[in-house]
């Protein structure tokens, strides 16, 4: 079993990755992407989509990872999409009974610190956990580290 890969997620998201970034970079080598086009694709998800507040981006990352690793990529008739659908619905749903919401602007509260329900970087820690046991089950070690990383 691989070592769990939550911390290093955080440690992406402190280096200044975005929450979407800081997640899906943390397994492109397992996806089948490189580093650099994930960096890219995932760019503007950040702060619940393009700065809008809405769906957090970590959650858009568990939703980008559950396609990269399960599509069938079939151009003339894809098949798989339903079956991707399920598997982002699930970690959402995850996610959503820890948290309570996945809307970044509830996650974060009015000013990201008084009244937030979730720190980004905990949302990132979060996500990346719900990755290694829904997309990677058995692959990785529990993580069993801090739930904040500062």
């Amino acid at each position: 079993m691989e070592k769990s890969r939550v911390l290093e997620a955080a440690k992406k998201h402190k280096a200044g990755f975005n929450c979407c970034q800081a997640v899906v970079c943390t397994y492109a080598d397992l996806l089948g992407i490189d580093e650099t086009t994930c960096f890219r694709v995932s760019e503007g998800f950040g702060l619940g989509i393009a700065k809008e507040y809405r769906t957090c981006g970590s959650c858009c990352a568990m939703v980008l990872a559950a396609g990269l690793k399960n599509s069938d990529a079939n151009l003339d008739a894809p098949k798989s999409k339903l079956d991707t659908f399920a598997l982002g619905h699930k970690m959402i749903d995850l996610f959503e009974e820890k948290n309570g919401t996945s809307i970044c602007a509830q996650l974060r509260g009015t000013n990201g610190i008084t009244d937030r329900i979730r720190s980004c970087r905990g949302c990132v820690m979060d996500c990346a956990e719900i990755i290694e046991k829904v997309l990677f089950e058995g692959m990785f070690e529990p993580y069993d580290g801090p739930s904040e990383f500062e």
